[in-house]
């Protein structure tokens, strides 16, 4: 069994980079070989529109053709039995590398038929961990969910399988009297993090667990 992790997030030691740490945790315990990946460590574009991946008979057919960091990725995603993705939510969406990495993965198996079909020779497991530092009723205000299952139907349709786990009120600076940004409650946000955050890393590990048991 073998499990990948990716990080969306540019930091490594923080809100999202723990919870992936948590599930991969969980998969260990069930014996599952485990890797993360911090796609902001690597050096690539979003989609290029080439469209070498859907070209009749052509050698890149079904895989994509961009000679960068992501080729390796790919080559490992090939044998991988778990994807686990994980990102903070900037300005209402995924952030930028983590957008850009999912074009890339999800085009090169999405088929132009009707329905749309896939051409990823195989099925397995994944999961979406968001995290954001607004609570769940300003999330759902803000219409978060909407894109949150179209992601879930893309990884559905091409793998097969789909979850997800948000993670709410995240601590966004260690010390919030060094920034200014008077939205936020600091005594609210330290004791949610103390009370709640622990509860989400619970939840994450468990997913491994899940995930990992085949």
């Amino acid at each position: 069994m073998k499990v990948i992790a990716f990080n969306g997030s540019p930091r490594k030691q923080w809100n999202t980079a723990t919870l992936l740490g948590k599930v991969l945790e969980g998969a260990k315990s069930q014996g599952a070989e485990t890797e993360l990946v911090h796609l902001y460590d690597l050096n690539y574009k979003g989609c290029i529109s080439c469209f070498a991946c859907k070209l009749k008979d052509g050698k890149s057919y079904g895989k994509c053709a961009v000679n960068d960091d992501l080729k390796p990725i790919f080559g490992k995603i090939e044998s991988a039995d778990v994807l686990i993705f994980g990102s903070p939510i900037y300005l209402g969406f995924v952030s930028g590398e983590m957008h850009s990495f999912f074009e890339r993965l999800i085009f090169q198996y999405l088929t132009y038929t009707d329905p749309p079909a896939s051409l990823f020779e195989r099925q397995l497991k994944t999961a979406f961990i968001y995290t954001m530092g607004l609570p769940e009723s300003v999330m759902i205000q803000m219409g978060y969910p909407q894109f949150m299952d179209r992601i879930s139907m893309f990884l559905t349709r091409i793998f097969g399988h789909a979850e997800s786990l948000c993670s709410f009120d995240a601590l966004q600076f260690d010390d919030y009297s060094k920034y200014h940004a008077p939205r936020f409650d600091p005594e609210h946000k330290a004791k949610w993090h103390k009370e709640v955050f622990f509860k989400d890393c619970d939840k994450a590990f468990e997913m491994g667990q899940r995930l990992a048991k085949g």
